[in-house]
């Protein structure tokens, strides 16, 4: 009994974030709780699975579709950046990207001027342009965030971070409680040609 209301919240809060009433996983485990009269919350793993789910059914085949395209134009952008270590994060490296999300790439540079301008004299608009500083166990580590358009229509985030960060170990998710190793331009080839919808979730 305990464990299918846990997974009826779980539902409920992944329902609250497919649909944007919630913005963070916390808020939307408290609320789906409330809701639902209980007094315990499910894990951020267990509502990242139903999250995925309900992905599945709302946005069907083309869902895996646009995936593949989302991994293809990551593809590009980090050929283009192949010098600045360039690694496929976030949810379009899981494989859970859904109809909205971005592609996140991480590359590394004390140049972020020069980064958006190879991007933009490869052709990509730059939407926005964003300095995040962001304590990283002591650290104060500052990103240089840009924003471009893509043909596909979703949104790519290419984050800038400094080259003293390079080859440090990659820090662990707060959904699914693994390290955020992420793909090279190399493993992301690979998997395209070999298996393009695959996912990388813990279990």
């Amino acid at each position: 009994m305990r464990g299918e209301l846990r997974r009826r919240v779980a539902r409920e809060a992944a329902w609250l974030l497919y649909h944007g009433l919630c913005e963070d996983y916390k808020t939307a485990k408290e609320k789906a709780a409330r809701t639902l009269g209980v007094k315990f919350l499910p894990s951020n793993l267990e509502v990242a699975l139903e999250l995925d789910r309900l992905a599945d059914e709302v946005e069907g085949p083309e869902r895996r579709e646009r995936l593949v395209g989302m991994r293809r134009e990551a593809l590009r952008i980090m050929e283009l950046l192949r010098d600045l270590h360039p690694r496929l994060i976030g949810s379009v490296w899981r494989g859970t990207a859904r109809r909205d999300s971005d592609i996140d790439i991480a590359v590394y540079s004390d140049n972020p001027e020069e980064v958006r301008l190879r991007l933009e004299e490869a052709g990509y608009r730059v939407s926005d342009y964003r300095l995040v500083r962001a304590d990283k166990g002591g650290r104060v580590v500052e990103t240089h965030h840009i924003y471009l358009e893509t043909e596909i229509g979703n949104v790519a985030e290419v984050v800038v971070r400094p080259l003293s960060e390079l080859g440090r170990e990659p820090e662990r998710c707060e959904v699914y409680g693994d390290p955020m190793t992420g793909l090279g331009v190399e493993e992301l080839r690979h998997l395209l040609e070999t298996d393009p919808y695959r996912k990388f979730i813990p279990g």
